[in-house]
């Protein structure tokens, strides 16, 4: 059965246990929940601390399963998405050491998957980024086998600005990628939180992908992107894709929510979660509850 619920980021104004109270009363069945260092937000929807890892004793984690208990919402995920592949090594081993901390800290809280991003090297190729790769991620996939959690690598491109130019900050945007990702890494603790809202602004079939993907799908973010056909016109693929797309909410955008769902209730089964980039709904807490709310209506009608 899918378990629907929300990203807690677009909630960073809250409190853990706001946020699940907003969780049980609008009857969401699960959170993603954020758990970035505490300090300054390096961009939009990051920095969001919800659970702070860093020093998470076993008293915390048990308060922390009680208040989500208590409510009758469960954690479908802790959430950390910097770029662990970024070009200074002495940047990258921060997040990489904080990532190990989420670990950590969901095989505490008895948490089955960390969601994050693999990160990238922007100017440099695939091939290039590939060694990188392989030299960061055995060992943290290494480290989450022995945790017994799962990691769930968002398929986000991170190539939205100019300091993520021309390639991204994270390598793992699409099947053909993923297949040489999963060929050079064979673990069962090593897979994706599938957000197919990616996939419509670079034009790829977000549908027939979930079936040959089935067995990684660990996670899935519920986000849309409406596309600009008339920009993309003018400025092309090779522009920065936030001048020809914009997140959308569910069902305000290009995703055909019903062609993808049958597909989807029929190879998975696990949490849905709705991510709010939206910002036509961020005006204000309210504003951006009742994108919650309002998605959650839209989406429940694909679900059994």
């Amino acid at each position: 059965m899918i378990q629907l619920g929300f990203v807690s980021a677009i909630l960073a104004d809250q409190t853990l246990e706001e946020v699940v109270e907003f969780a049980s009363d609008s009857g969401f069945d699960c959170v993603e929940v954020m758990c970035w260092p505490r300090g300054k937000a390096e961009r939009r929807y990051a920095g969001v601390t919800h659970i702070d890892v860093a020093d998470l004793k076993k008293a915390d984690a048990r308060r922390i399963q009680e208040l989500f208990r208590e409510a009758g919402v469960s954690i479908s995920g802790l959430g950390y998405y910097p770029n662990p592949l970024a070009a200074d090594a002495a940047e990258a081993r921060v997040y990489t050491d904080h990532l190990k901390k989420v670990i950590k800290a969901a095989a505490l809280l008895e948490v089955p998957v960390v969601n994050t991003f693999i990160g990238r090297d922007p100017v440099k190729s695939v091939d290039e980024n590939w060694p990188r790769f392989l030299k960061t991620w055995k060992p943290l996939i290494a480290y989450a086998e022995a945790q017994g959690v799962k990691i769930g690598i968002e398929n986000c491109p991170m190539s939205f600005s100019r300091d993520e130019w021309p390639g991204g900050k994270n390598l793992a945007t699409s099947p053909a990628i993923w297949r040489r990702m999963f060929e050079d890494i064979p673990s069962a603790h090593f897979g994706l939180n599938f957000d197919p809202s990616h996939f419509v602004w670079q034009g790829m079939d977000y549908v027939k992908v979930l079936r040959e993907f089935k067995d990684k799908l660990f996670h899935f973010h519920a986000k849309d992107a409406r596309l600009d056909r008339g920009r993309l016109n003018e400025v092309g693929l090779l522009a920065y894709p936030l001048q020809y797309h914009t997140p959308k909410l569910p069902g305000l955008g290009d995703v055909n929510w019903s062609a993808l769902f049958s597909t989807l209730t029929e190879v998975y089964d696990g949490p849905v979660c709705i991510e709010v980039e939206d910002r036509a709904y961020e005006g204000s807490l309210e504003n951006r509850q009742a994108a919650l709310l309002q998605s959650g209506g839209y989406l429940s009608q694909f679900l059994p």
